[in-house]
């Protein structure tokens, strides 16, 4: 129950500072101590929330949740459709196959310039789909050079 209120209470924080919003990392890796099952990940209720609070413009949004589902995955992106996001990456452990999805509302719609996606057992990039999306100008890249690692980026600002 805790975990559902500390989710709403970023919402709120994303919601408060959104005009102020450049850079956005979410990451939701479970522990797994008393999870009843993988799909009842806090994964879920960020999809079906977070696309509705997104600023217009994004530099950077990094989704690191351990299982997507399809439908979630969906409700996220129609409500995110009139966000442009430079660099997107996406890191799932488990999961439906999203890549439909990716294709249809950010490919086709040039909602990003830069994307990555990772899961258990592939990248985007190994993917023959790379040469369908550099048709739509949006460069796939490797997740580990997409990624802003968080130290780097504290002693890049200082």
């Amino acid at each position: 129950m805790h975990e559902i209120q500390f989710t709403y209470q970023i919402f709120n924080l994303i919601e408060n500072i959104k005009q102020n919003l450049n850079y956005l990392s979410i990451d939701v890796w479970p522990d797994f101590i008393g999870l009843k099952s993988i799909e009842s990940t806090p994964s879920s209720m960020i999809l079906q929330n977070l696309g509705q609070i997104l600023p217009s413009k994004l530099e950077y949004l990094h989704l690191r949740l351990y299982f997507i589902k399809a439908s979630d995955f969906e409700v996220f992106l129609k409500n995110s459709q009139d966000t442009f996001i430079k660099k997107l990456s996406i890191n799932t452990g488990l999961g439906q196959d999203i890549l439909p999805l990716i294709k249809n509302y950010i490919m086709k719609k040039k909602r990003v310039k830069y994307l990555a996606i990772n899961d258990s057992s592939k990248e985007l990039i190994s993917l023959k789909e790379v040469n369908e999306f550099k048709l739509y100008n949006i460069e796939v890249q490797r997740h580990s050079d997409l990624m802003i690692d968080l130290y780097d980026y504290i002693k890049e600002i200082n």
